[in-house]
């Protein structure tokens, strides 16, 4: 081959490779998708073996970070079809029209059974002959195993793994179970209502409220003490909350993130002692204490406030 034809060639494989690498930005949908399933590929990942990175990508990028018609009306967040299924189904166009996919009463449910299928079909058996830390041969392997037709299907998980830094949790050796039961949950309704989705900061727990909302009621989604979930928000149980109010369901940190150790808050208009501590997931009391404030001072547009 010439040196031009060389050079041609070489400039044509980058094309081809391009447009994958090209296509595939950081996502805020996808990484609150990741948030919230973590735990849930965790727990996975130690009753079966399956990398819980490979988990992660399959389940954001089968069910568009959880927002694909099959994964908000049936659950299914891999793209599972119904072979051999004797559950719930919905019908949806996929390589032909009006194919047969499962269905799922919640996310967990999905998770298992994508686990289950893998295990139980003979077809992935070589697969758990891989370390469960090589994410590239499972992505791989999943492919030629006839996972999915899409010939780039391999390549688009190992980019979502690497981009998401996701094969921090194949090593993981706990999991948190309250998030691997509530992330799981949604999609899930009760009382005609979906579940708040429950979001991940400051090594707490929040979510948030809706109007209509009041502790109790969160309580009882929550499965946790109303009273206590009050008392973590440093309010009164019979407080009225308002949509947009953020409710952590842990005690706050007497800190921010570290992201602020030298980023002083300013207060804007509107603002409170109490709306700023909310918003860095910290106490109210340390937010007084780092900056020599008593509760009876009034702040100001501009003041700077420590927060870590």
């Amino acid at each position: 081959m010439s040196i031009r034809n060389k050079f041609f060639a070489s400039i044509m494989s980058l094309l081809i490779v391009l447009p994958l690498k090209a296509q595939m930005r950081w996502n805020q949908a996808y990484q609150q998708y990741f948030d919230q399933y973590k735990d849930l590929a965790i727990e996975e990942m130690l009753r079966y073996g399956i990398p819980a990175s490979i988990t992660l990508a399959q389940g954001a990028f089968e069910s568009r970070a959880g927002l694909s018609l099959l994964a908000t009306q049936g659950n299914n967040h891999f793209g599972i079809k119904c072979h051999g299924w004797t559950g719930r189904t919905m019908s949806q166009d996929d390589d032909d029209i009006g194919e047969c996919f499962r269905a799922y009463d919640n996310a967990k449910q999905s998770y298992e059974d994508h686990s289950r299928f893998l295990t139980g079909n003979q077809r992935y058996a070589q697969l758990f002959r891989l370390d469960r830390t090589d994410y590239r041969g499972w992505a791989r392997g999943l492919k030629s195993c006839g996972y999915a037709t899409n010939p780039a299907y391999a390549q688009k998980l190992i980019d979502i793994i690497e981009l998401y830094k996701l094969n921090q949790y194949d090593h993981a050796r706990h999991y948190d179970k309250f998030m691997a039961e509530r992330g799981a949950r949604d999609h899930a309704v009760i009382a005609g209502q979906h579940l708040h989705p429950i979001r991940i900061y400051n090594k707490n727990y929040y979510l948030v409220a809706r109007e209509g909302d009041t502790f109790k009621s969160i309580g009882k989604e929550t499965d946790l003490p109303w009273r206590k979930l009050a008392k973590y928000n440093e309010r009164d149980k019979h407080d009225v909350l308002h949509a947009g109010d953020i409710i952590y369901l842990k005690k706050k940190q007497k800190k921010a993130i570290k992201a602020y150790k030298h980023r002083p808050h300013v207060v804007k208009p509107g603002e409170s002692m109490y709306s700023i501590a909310q918003y860095y997931g910290i106490r109210l009391k340390s937010l007084y204490k780092k900056n020599h404030l008593t509760p009876d001072y009034q702040i100001h547009v501009g003041d700077e406030l420590k927060v870590y």
